[in-house]
């Protein structure tokens, strides 16, 4: 094993974890972060794992960091970090899928895991408990936030990300067993 690259990816997946659970922090404080209609701008950070595998630890550490302030407690640590570590692998497995050089599938997988499992999540805890039409209603609302910060704040950063260095950092930063060949 390489020293170097061990550091790296952990160092890597740390800012990562860092930036994500500090972008939902400051969006708690507009009341963005949880519940049905949610803006975390956070989750455009999830368009990182069609760079590094880095990412994968960094997202679900970040979201369980995120999540020790939620107000559905430890269902949301389970529940939505299972929802972020279940869309970073599939962004992971599909980062060669570009358009213009962009992996447009990126966002795809947060909006659906998120909206799914934390959809399911907040219906559980409606006043009239679980029932398929509040799922939906749920799941819909989950859903629309995630595309809107996905796309709107992912893409752009997927760009800012190609125009830079960060790009070469950031496919340097895998662990051997995890490179793509």
């Amino acid at each position: 094993m390489n020293k170097k690259k061990d550091v790296n990816f952990l160092v890597c997946g740390a800012v990562i974890a860092a930036l994500y659970a500090a972008l939902t922090y400051a969006a708690s404080a507009a009341n963005l972060a949880y519940g049905a209609v949610q803006f975390r701008f956070s989750e455009a950070l999830t368009v990182l794992a069609a760079y590094t595998p880095a990412a994968i630890p960094g997202l679900t550490i970040g979201c369980i960091l995120a999540n020790l302030g939620s107000p559905y407690g430890i269902t949301d640590i389970i529940c939505g970090s299972a929802a972020t570590l279940l869309a970073a692998v599939f962004t992971y497995l599909t980062r060669k899928v570009k358009v213009k050089g962009l992996p447009l599938l990126a966002p795809v997988f947060s909006v659906v895991f998120n909206a799914v499992i934390v959809g399911a999540e907040i219906a559980v805890f409606l006043p009239e408990g679980f029932t398929f039409k509040g799922f939906l209603i749920q799941a819909a609302f989950v859903g629309l936030g995630e595309l809107v910060v996905c796309y709107a704040a992912g893409m752009p950063l997927c760009a800012a990300i190609n125009k830079t260095g960060l790009r070469k950092y950031l496919k340097s930063v895998s662990y051997t067993h995890l490179r793509a060949h």
